[in-house]
């Protein structure tokens, strides 16, 4: 080769490798560029997911409680009676209560009431965060997050949490001994609750409480980080029932429980002997478990005894006489200022006038009597559809195991009808496969033999326990639905209207929805499922964290629909009202019960074993 075509050749090579490179360079900018925008996109979705993680926990970018209380402690430090006054709490400059007192009774169990947004859990929060002057010895424990994801069973989870909590107590009495002497009135409760404990009977005592909450010989091995978290859920109250703190606080611990475990918690939370903060919106639950009744409503607190329907007889009588009074000071006031415009400017006259003026002026000075203000009263309907012949959707000899295989079949040769006038309940334990059943209605599920059968004309709405996972909390409920349907309308004050029909109205529909409550997210699905028309609803755990008159309105939707309607529930109530035929979920089948829901509740506690 000549000495030129060897620097040709030459020349040519390195060409190539600067192609090559510049080309290596161009896609690893490429490919640069392409995890910059991944990165980017997973970086918004979890700074979205942080945001509204604190705007759940209320607390601030630093980690700062967004909540703002005054109260001044009035019991004494060494009761485990809590009495606090003034008490007020805010929340993003909310107030939602003003000038109040906070009373609890050791031993007393109370029934904590309120409409939906009105600062029942933010009121627990509080609490929990002794954010409010609460004695340290008395030990605290809120319910409203579930048990961590760990490689401990359920039952290690629990008799661990006890160890902890006995180590606790034992270093808490060392410390009150050495500071303060063994005369300290505090020391009492805290031997009592050491004797209490008695660890050699840890595991079996933990085994009982977990079998009540629906564990069996097979889940209670499971380890927590192999639990959905409603299962999690039951494990942190298994904790917080066998610890037994002084002041135990429970946000709606039935959410996640079948209606076996509802029966079973009831009658162990009779019994409960300490202090007992409790926000439920099952009415036969409160009833059955509370001494006492704290109202909160108009930004105040008010105690009432006995459980509910207690409650509601006292408060009833109340308002009737205070309207009366009301009505009587008003009359009084009509006449005093009708004499004093008659007076005119005769002599006798006006001495009387001014007189009059006066006692009108001490009336307002020592505050005249309020008008009773009635709780909200809302009724929203499902819109009514088109009549459908029967059919409309049935299981015919269907049989189901996800696995495919006959012998692990959750259902076998199942026949059950569904028509425009059902008004179905399907009840049993959990994990019998009540939600399954929802999933092969709606042809999510399809089984091994058998079939399930669809009217051509049907269209289903589905109410499901994750429903509000639909929901982009970092909106409003207003902006959600309209940039949902766009198509229907763009206009805020259409959709406000929308939404107040559900039930959300004023600073709800403009609040960002993780700043709301379970409730009032839920009544946004509620306007969407609306918004759907179907002509066939299925409801899987429609209550949870509905206030009662929202159940109440729900229950009177559910009967005013000309569609079917098929739910499962909890709530004994809300079942007592709608069911016109109940279906027990068990051997892989489902069995007409005869009687009410109330005789199966009875069956159900017969069986409960503490």
């Amino acid at each position: 080769m000549s000495a030129v075509s060897a620097s040709k050749a030459k020349r040519e090579q390195k060409r190539l490798e600067r192609e090559a490179k510049k080309a290596a360079e161009g896609k690893s900018t490429k490919k640069t560029k392409k995890q910059a925008a991944k990165d980017a996109e997973e970086k918004e979705v979890d700074d979205a997911a942080t945001q509204i993680a604190k705007l759940k926990m209320q607390t601030d970018d630093d980690g700062i409680s967004d909540r703002v209380t005054t109260g001044v402690l009035d019991s004494l430090g060494t009761s485990r009676d809590i009495k606090v006054s003034q008490v007020s709490l805010l929340f993003h400059g909310k107030v939602l209560i003003q000038d109040s007192i906070l009373e609890l009774n050791f031993g007393r169990r109370y029934g904590l009431l309120g409409e939906n947004g009105c600062g029942k859990s933010t009121l627990l929060k509080s609490i929990a965060a002794r954010e409010f002057p609460i004695p340290e010895h008395i030990d605290i424990y809120l319910l409203n997050e579930p048990a961590e994801p760990t490689e401990f069973s359920a039952l290690e989870y629990v008799v661990r949490e006890a160890e902890h909590e006995l180590k606790r107590l034992e270093d808490l009495v060392e410390d009150i001994i050495v500071k303060d002497g063994p005369e300290n009135p505090a020391l009492e409760g805290l031997y009592e609750k050491i004797d209490d404990m008695d660890p050699s009977t840890f595991e079996s005592r933990a085994a009982v409480i977990l079998t009540g909450l629906g564990f069996n010989s097979v889940t209670i091995k499971k380890h927590t980080k192999d639990m959905s978290g409603g299962w999690r859920m039951r494990v942190a109250l298994a904790k917080a029932l066998f610890v037994k703190p002084t002041l135990l606080l429970l946000d709606d611990p039935t959410a996640h429980l079948d209606l076996a475990a509802c029966v079973w918690l009831e009658e162990y939370l009779k019994r409960f002997d300490r202090t007992l903060i409790l926000v439920s919106h099952s009415q036969d639950f409160l009833n059955g478990v509370c001494t006492n009744m704290i109202d909160m409503r108009l930004k105040k607190l008010t105690g009432y005894g006995g459980n509910y329907d207690s409650y509601v007889k006292t408060r009833g009588e109340l308002e009737v006489n205070q309207m009366k009074q009301y009505n009587k000071q008003q009359e009084e006031i009509a006449h005093i200022k009708k004499f004093i415009a008659s007076a005119g400017t005769y002599a006798n006259l006006v001495k009387q006038a001014k007189s009059r003026q006066k006692i009108l002026d001490k009336m307002e000075a020592d505050g005249l009597i309020e008008a009773v203000v009635p709780d909200k009263v809302f009724s929203f309907r499902f819109p009514d559809v088109e009549k459908l012949p029967p059919p409309v959707l049935a299981f015919d000899d269907m049989s189901f195991s996800y696995s495919g295989n006959p012998e692990d079949n959750l259902y076998e040769h199942l026949d059950i009808g569904i028509d425009m006038d059902s008004r179905v309940a399907l009840v049993g334990p959990n994990g019998v496969g009540k939600s399954t059943l929802l999933k092969l209605f709606q042809g999510q599920l399809q089984p091994q033999t058998g079939r399930v059968i669809q009217h051509t004309h049907i269209k289903l709405g589905v109410y499901s326990q994750h429903s509000a996972d639909q929901l982009d909390l970092t909106k409003t409920p207003l902006e959600f639905v309209r940039d949902k349907f766009s198509n229907i309308s763009q206009d805020f004050q259409y959709w406000r209207q929308q939404l107040g029909r559900y039930g959300l109205t004023g600073e709800g529909q403009t609040s960002q929805m993780a700043t709301l409550s379970e409730g009032q997210r839920s009544r946004v699905v509620f306007a969407l499922l609306a918004l759907e028309a179907p002509n066939l609803i299925l409801l899987d755990e429609p209550t949870n964290g509905l206030d009662l008159s929202t159940i109440d309105s729900l229950a009177e939707a559910i009967n005013a629909f000309n569609g079917g309607v098929v739910v499962v529930s909890h709530d004994f109530r809300l079942l007592d009202k709608v069911a016109k035929d109940i279906f027990v979920i068990e051997n892989k089948n489902a069995t007409r019960w005869d009687g009410s829901i109330l005789d199966y509740k009875k069956t159900l506690a017969e069986k409960v074993v503490l």
